[in-house]
């Protein structure tokens, strides 16, 4: 098996493929962590702990005399709190007797073959395919009789480890969690980078990267959802470490709401990571005999640089996360109306922008916001899924059937989490909304939130959602959510459980995604929130793929899908050609360029198909068809990122591999043009040395060492000019 314990050195040991994973019971049962790394056979590690007098850290009472003996300096598997370690703590809770103090010992573990199951929250999935181990540990505080069980299971032939924790009060008392983390990891060294993904809306998820300090540095999300502003995945890498040298460790939690990512820096130049929800705002009840289950963090070591720790976790996330059968299927080739007619359509609009759109190899037609209650703009209407007969006087049966005979499949957008005040439903039930009695409303985008936190709002929205998408022939939906959480207080719960709304809102959501997207297998769900401001493997758990943003200007994607791409595989970045100039910057770029991005995605069109030339289309048409030809290269293949944008002004490049190494497409943009500027080449990645290839459109025959180490002169370009190379394998120069 993947995963084993020592009896006689008291140590689990974890092993996938190219990486070991060690745990130590130690002399007085406390769980002490040992190592996380390249692949070590069968052997103790116990003796990297150090034992020693260490002023001013405090020691167990069971220790009595012996000085040497510290959970201040001692790397742990989940920290004490209260009890003499002084880093950021794995859990804080308020126990029955209002103390605030937990002190875990190993009370008994569990090994078994296959994977655990956390209720009510995504994870990760085994398949038939996969070899799969699991190890539970449990802590118990001997004191309260509060237990928490470590959760790990190991993907051996993925090279994967995922984590979570369950908290059973097993006191006569209730008690309050008011903080826990899904994993938490001593290293016993700290020359790390800390690489995380920030950004704003219409600019998600760029890369910083900075040594680790002394001290905490954190990121993390109190808006209710994941965000724009952080995303719940980082890397902790070697000061050296690049695209294809160094270790990192990548931590990626599957959730959908509040998070933080907090690393120390302690007084002995070890780090602690740990990665949870957000304990702002978070206090749970937990009454005698009740659990409380903590989301998932996908744990992933490369010790060959960021494209390998990329590549696992794009295989995973490919295989082991999304529900939907939709997810192993070629998507289809969208038109969506937003930027094209925003709220100011009807019948006879929507369909002349269809028929038009079929000239251009689309598949599929998604009418997005407006087609519902008194929706003129977005200060009214959301919440009342009932047809706007004043803009389709036939209905959503009608307009699909209309858009059916023209050979496109037909989509719809959806936003069922938020209400317009302006509405019936706001008006039938405003306690629906989060807010506190006697404080005026915060509004965003003129929006309230629904209380997800509520089965019965739960309920309603289910009906009203599943009786659209059984309406019509509906084959795709686009799930929005438009602003972010705030005065999360319902009106059904008790004041002192007003501390767990943000994440039984969450809980809410996935109860809603579960009777509504696996409920509907043959729909293609995607997901979305202002763009990118949920892109989190808890929603890709539902969704196949993601609007990676709303900024559609080819330029800045570079860098969102760049940054995206780390964790992310490319078959969930949702990525389309819009017009120019752009709405979101105003800039030009050329309709070809346009394209070579939104390729780097699930390729699709955000424009006014009636606005454009005979010409544009008919390059839009060739851009379609070359997409689906080579579809599960770019969806399937192994990515490759030739260039950091942040760092390389002059070009952006990025290449897919397919697994046999036997095609590639590499693209380019150029991105600063200079006059009369040196000559650029192009060096790939990603093929067989020995092997040799040929350029489409190239006579020559080049081998895979040539390709890589002496590259392919790029051609005089224009600046946001672009250029691809599709290779494939020739048997013989």
């Amino acid at each position: 098996m993947s995963v084993r314990y020592v009896e006689d050195k008291k140590t689990f040991i974890l092993q996938t493929r190219h990486c070991t994973y060690q745990m130590k019971i130690s002399e007085y049962d406390y769980l002490l962590h040992l190592y996380y790394g390249e692949r070590i056979e069968d052997e103790d590690l116990g003796y990297l702990i150090r034992p020693q007098d260490r002023g001013f850290s405090p020691n167990p009472n069971e220790a009595g005399n012996d000085r040497t003996f510290s959970l201040d300096v001692f790397p742990q598997e989940f920290s004490s709190d209260g009890c003499s370690d002084y880093r950021v703590s794995s859990i804080e809770v308020k126990n029955g007797d209002g103390s605030y103090a937990f002190m875990g010992k190993v009370s008994g573990y569990n090994i078994y073959p296959g994977k655990y199951r956390l209720e009510g929250l995504p994870s990760l999935f085994a398949t038939e395919n996969d070899t799969v181990d699991t190890l539970e540990i449990w802590l118990r505080d001997a004191s309260t009789k509060v237990t928490v069980i470590l959760c790990y299971s190991v993907f051996e032939e993925k090279d994967i480890i995922t984590r979570a924790v369950k908290v059973f009060n097993g006191n006569e008392k209730t008690m309050y969690l008011n903080r826990i983390m899904s994993t938490t990891i001593d290293f016993m060294e700290s020359a790390f980078d800390f690489v995380h993904f920030d950004g704003r809306h219409t600019m998600e998820r760029n890369l910083t990267r900075e040594p680790i300090s002394y001290g905490v540095q954190s990121i993390g999300s109190t808006r209710g959802a994941s965000s724009h502003q952080h995303n719940p995945f980082v890397i902790l890498c070697d000061h050296d470490a690049n695209e294809e040298y160094g270790n990192c460790y990548g931590f990626s939690l599957v959730y959908s709401g509040n998070f933080r990512c907090e690393v120390e820096k302690d007084q002995f130049d070890q780090t602690r990571i740990q990665f949870g929800i957000n304990p702002k705002g978070f206090s749970y009840q937990l009454k005698p005999n009740e659990k409380f289950i903590a989301p998932e963090v996908v744990l992933a070591y490369s010790s060959q640089g960021f494209t390998k720790l990329s590549h696992l976790y794009h295989n995973v996330y490919r295989e082991n996360l999304c529900r939907s059968p939709r997810a192993k299927e070629i998507r289809p080739i969208v038109i969506n109306s937003w930027e094209a007619t925003y709220f100011n359509f009807d019948d006879t609009k929507l369909l002349n922008i269809a028929r038009e759109a079929v000239d251009m190899g689309v598949d599929l037609f998604v009418l997005d916001d407006g087609w519902f209650g008194k929706r003129d703009d977005d200060s009214s209407g959301l919440g009342d899924w009932n047809v706007n007969t004043s803009k389709l006087k036939k209905g959503l049966k009608g307009l699909s059937d209309e858009i059916n005979q023209l050979g496109l499949k037909f989509g719809l957008w959806i936003e069922p989490e938020m209400v317009s005040e302006d509405s019936n439903l706001y008006r039938a039930h405003p306690d629906w909304c989060l807010s506190i009695p006697k404080r005026p409303a915060t509004r965003g985008r003129f929006q309230l939130v629904l209380d997800l936190s509520r089965k019965d709002v739960c309920d309603y929205l289910i009906k009203e959602i599943n009786q659209v998408l059984d309406s019509a022939n509906i084959e795709y939906i686009k799930w929005d959510m438009n602003r972010c959480i705030t005065e999360a207080w319902s009106h059904v719960v008790e004041p002192d459980k007003q501390g767990e709304i943000y994440h039984r809102y969450v809980l809410g959501l996935y109860y809603i995604l579960d009777h509504i997207v696996l409920g509907h297998p043959d729909i293609l769900f995607d997901g979305c929130a202002g763009g990118g401001g949920r892109y989190d493997p808890g929603m890709l758990y539902y969704h196949p793929q993601i609007w990676c943003s709303d900024n559609t200007d080819a330029v800045n994607r570079l860098k969102i899908q760049y940054g995206t791409s780390f964790v992310y595989p490319i078959s969930t970045i949702e990525s389309h050609v819009s017009v120019c100039p752009n709405h979101q910057t105003g800039r030009t770029v050329s309709m070809k360029t346009r394209g070579v991005v939104a390729m780097n995605g699930i390729f699709g069109f955000e424009l006014d198909s009636t606005k454009m030339s005979r010409e544009e289309k008919e390059l839009c048409r060739e851009q379609s068809e070359f997409y689906r030809k080579h579809y599960w290269l770019i969806a399937n293949g192994d990515y490759y990122r030739l260039t950091n944008p942040f760092e390389n002004k002059e070009y952006t490049a990025w290449q897919h591999v397919s697994k046999d190494k036997t095609e590639s497409l590499a693209s380019l943009v150029l991105t600063d043009k200079e006059s009369n500027a040196p000559q650029l080449y192009l060096k790939l990645k990603g093929l067989n040395d020995s092997d040799f290839y040929r350029i489409q459109g190239d006579d020559r025959i080049y081998s895979g060492k040539a390709l890589m180490t002496a590259g392919i002169p790029v051609p005089n370009l224009a600046q946001y000019e672009s250029v691809q190379y599709y290779l494939t394998k020739v048997k013989e120069a």
